[in-house]
């Protein structure tokens, strides 16, 4: 390999001195008799070091990573205007119309009812992520759920807005992620009983099988909310763990459920706090905790 590299240096009666590398243009270089050896080195560097989004897009060596949740999957085709090439000559006459005629082809193959819809779905479903806080991976099974419903044609005669929040509520239930129809309905701000049609049916369309929320997720958020302390979460998981050994919670609210075992754990270490409070953090009626906590009292045996 050594004398393939130093080919130029024997033709010249060089002594083959030491290779150097120079990294900003990409050259190797004859120590002995200055011959460029190599004109051009792939760099195995480490990325640069980015901090926002702009320095992203002028440092990065790579585009951004292909995503569901992008209208284009991350992958657009973009033709410049300059009439250059990628070595910046001027192009021929030729040249310019014919890349003029890609360009109005490239704009119109865009123009598609489909692609309008995924662009209008996947604007307002990154608003809802930065809202929700929804992870990544929810997000990406959400766009793959959405794009699923596009295709079996379930979008006709409903919007864009309902079905999207039906598939991050689906993919919600599917990840196991703790987020209720009402708090999906607050953030697109759109009525709750039209979103709940709308899951129904993509349920339906797409016979998605979906299990119930685990009631133990929504116990920090709701705890977190009123302000109890970790002691009485922790009291209301046991709780939750002993409902759930005698199967008290199959076909219960998993939300009432959470917010019945935080009152029940307040009442036994005497933290003041009433039905009315934690039915605000949970986001639903005094009455519903009135209820379940009654229910797990009798049959769990707790005496307060």
């Amino acid at each position: 390999m050594s004398e393939e590299i130093f080919k130029k240096c024997k033709e010249v009666k060089c002594v083959m001195g030491p290779l150097i590398t120079d990294n900003f243009s990409g050259e190797v270089l004859c120590g002995s008799c200055g011959l460029v050896l190599i004109d051009k080195v792939e760099d195995s560097g480490s990325e640069a070091r980015i901090h926002d989004m702009e320095e992203y897009m002028t440092k990065s060596r790579t585009g951004t990573k292909i995503s569901l949740a992008m209208y284009d999957m991350g992958l657009p085709t973009v033709i410049s205007s300059e009439g250059k090439d990628a070595l910046g000559n001027f192009l021929s006459g030729d040249a310019k119309n014919t890349f003029h005629r890609l360009r109005i082809w490239d704009k119109r193959s865009k123009s598609g009812s489909k692609d309008r819809t995924l662009k209008s779905a996947f604007v307002l479903l990154d608003a809802m992520k930065t809202k929700l806080a929804i992870p990544d991976t929810v997000i990406e099974k959400t766009a793959y759920i959405y794009r699923k419903a596009l295709n079996r044609k379930i979008s006709k005669g409903r919007s864009i807005t309902s079905l999207i929040c039906a598939s991050l509520y689906a993919a919600c239930r599917e990840t196991d992620t703790p987020r209720t129809l009402h708090d999906i309905a607050n953030a697109a701000n759109i009525n709750k009983k039209i979103l709940s049609r709308s899951y129904r049916n993509l349920i339906k369309a797409l016979d998605l099988k979906l299990e119930p929320f685990d009631s133990s997720e929504f116990i920090t958020r709701i705890s977190g909310q009123a302000g109890i302390s970790e002691k009485t979460r922790r009291d209301a998981l046991n709780i939750l763990s002993k409902a759930m050994e005698k199967e008290i919670s199959a076909g219960k609210n998993p939300l009432g459920l959470a917010a019945a075992a935080l009152y029940i754990s307040c009442l036994i270490n005497h933290e003041k706090k009433n039905q009315e409070a934690i039915a605000r953090a949970a986001g639903i009626t005094a009455v519903t905790i009135r209820n379940r906590s009654i229910s797990l009292r009798k049959e769990l045996g707790i005496k307060v």
